[in-house]
């Protein structure tokens, strides 16, 4: 046992020689910084997250769909003007088999069918036809980051909140009203908020109905309203905010 002590510590002089003398010496190496030290000690998960579109690994054709949807809204949002697409003359002027319109649409692709319903004419208020856009499939598709990252590509200020948290009607009107209606406030350049809902499907048919209401009801006293009266109830809660729920169990 005395043996065994005294070479443990012969080694330990050893070591603590070696490690004296290379800190003795300059090292060409520099110290990491913040940046790559936060980078060693984060989440592969965070680390390899996608950052640009780009980057997604996601369904190419739920992606771009996702994207359309949203620049729809930059209208209302950005004060941007639509772009109108020209039609080509040769298909208006020759219709393929001269056959009815029934049985054009009826022959269209997926991707044709969705490209149609998503270029639908805006509403009165330039708003696209529909509110809101549902992400759904198994944990782990990577519908949450497909929304943050269409989100910060279209120019949004994404926001995130869960369905399931906030089982309070109360509480789930007052989050998207805020979310929906206020401002950023973060940094010079403000950004438009974009609301993403996670966990939409554990939501209570109670807060699910406060959604709704949000969406229809105000179209309702829109259309009712004409003049200043309008003005004050559009500023007074008509959502003009797009709106992004996820959800696993469609």
């Amino acid at each position: 046992r005395r043996r065994v002590l005294e070479a443990s510590q012969q080694l330990t002089e050893i070591i603590n020689s070696e490690i004296s003398a290379e800190s003795l010496e300059p090292s060409g190496e520099a110290e990491p910084t913040e940046e790559e030290e936060a980078a060693l000690h984060c989440l592969w998960v965070d680390k390899f997250t996608p950052r640009r579109y780009v980057e997604l690994l996601s369904d190419d054709y739920t992606n771009r769909c996702l994207l359309k949807w949203l620049k729809l809204w930059d209208t209302v949002v950005f004060g941007k003007e639509k772009a109108v697409k020209k039609a080509k003359p040769s298909t208006e002027a020759h219709p393929p088999f001269n056959q009815p319109k029934e049985q054009q649409n009826k022959w269209k692709t997926k991707v044709q069918l969705t490209e149609e319903i998503l270029e639908a004419e805006l509403d009165q208020h330039k708003r696209p036809k529909y509110k809101v856009a549902l992400l759904c499939g198994p944990p782990g598709l990577g519908k949450t980051t497909l929304a943050h990252v269409i989100a910060k590509h279209a120019g949004y200020n994404a926001v995130e909140m869960n369905a399931s948290d906030d089982r309070s009607p109360e509480v789930f009107k007052t989050r998207i009203e805020a979310a929906t209606q206020m401002k950023s406030v973060l940094g010079a350049n403000e950004k438009p908020n974009c609301l993403i809902i996670d966990e939409i499907d554990g939501a209570p048919a109670a807060s699910i109905n406060v959604l709704l209401n949000i969406i229809h009801r105000k179209d309702a006293e829109g259309e009712a309203a004409a003049g200043a009266g309008r003005r004050r109830r559009r500023e007074g809660g008509l959502l003009l905010r797009p709106i992004i729920c996820i959800c696993n169990d469609q």
